[in-house]
């Protein structure tokens, strides 16, 4: 029990990570990015190649995974995001999901269909036993080693929303655009930094979820859904939410696969439906912005 457990959170932390850009550019700057799973692969496929092509070990891979994305997400928020902050989210939709399948073709042609094999360094391998019985705790050191890294990102990433500068900035963006932009916020920076950050952690969760997840060119449609349980159940007042969904999604999904194998993944939509009905908005809401 103690081990699905420390599985189900292992697993969750690496969804909020995966989810969090799109929590907030979805909850703050009400723009739905479809394509945010492919900022995911990009990140996983940069420390995949790395490592199996150029021999980098694997936590020199890292920041690279986080910055590739980031300067990608840079990029094409500049040139093809912003023009649509304004426009329908029908559009926005439509955009983003032809982006991902363009996305997944464009990896499935230059770098193959195959499944992508990351071998982790040495220290990473492995479990230890605690405890015996009902009672025993089985901890991956991969895992144990996701955990500490996703609360690490989560602690810093709630300190730079609520107690900074820039996150003070952002949140007047968000509430009204021209009021902030009235004071001297530089509203259109923010949010290209906003969304930048928000690719790369997507990045860096592809990068890190590679071994646990899978990666392949179906990568961003695979794991669409989930990245939007996480945002639909958690909400958007702030990263708390998504936060508690995802670890909600995460236990739920290994122990369903666990106990009940054949259920697959009802279980999960059916914690989110149950949610959903309780709190349509989410676990979490914002209140106040325009």
């Amino acid at each position: 029990m103690l081990t699905i457990l420390f599985d189900g959170i292992a697993y969750g932390m690496l969804l909020f990570i995966l989810a969090v850009g799109l929590a907030v550019t979805m909850g703050l700057m009400n723009f739905i990015n479809l394509a945010h799973g492919a900022f995911a692969m990009v990140g996983g496929y940069t420390t995949v190649l790395l490592m199996q092509r150029a021999g980098w070990p694997f936590l020199a891979c890292l920041p690279l995974a986080f910055l590739v994305p980031a300067l990608l997400g840079a990029v094409l928020e500049r040139t093809l995001y912003r023009p649509l902050y304004q426009r329908p989210h029908l559009d926005q939709v439509l955009f983003s999901i032809g982006l991902t399948f363009m996305a997944v073709a464009a990896v499935d042609y230059f770098i193959g269909s195959t499944q992508q094999i990351m071998q982790l360094p040495e220290w990473l391998k492995g479990r230890s036993e605690f405890g015996s019985g009902a009672f025993a705790l089985g901890m991956g050191h991969y895992r144990l080693f996701i955990i500490v890294v996703c609360a690490l990102l989560t602690l810093a990433l709630q300190y730079v929303l609520s107690s900074t500068r820039f996150g003070s900035r952002l949140r007047a963006s968000v509430d009204d655009q021209r009021v902030a932009a009235g004071l001297g916020i530089n509203v259109n920076v923010v949010f290209l930094a906003t969304f930048a950050v928000g690719s790369g952690l997507a990045g860096l969760g592809g990068a890190l979820g590679a071994e646990v997840l899978g990666l392949d060119p179906q990568f961003p449609l695979k794991f669409m859904v989930y990245f939007l349980i996480v945002v639909a159940v958690g909400g958007t007042a702030s990263i708390t939410g998504p936060l508690l969904a995802a670890l909600l999604l995460g236990v739920a999904d290994v122990a369903g696969k666990y106990y009940i194998p054949k259920m697959g993944a009802f279980i999960v939509y059916s914690l989110m439906i149950a949610i959903l009905i309780w709190r349509p908005q989410g676990l979490f809401v914002r209140k106040g912005a325009k």
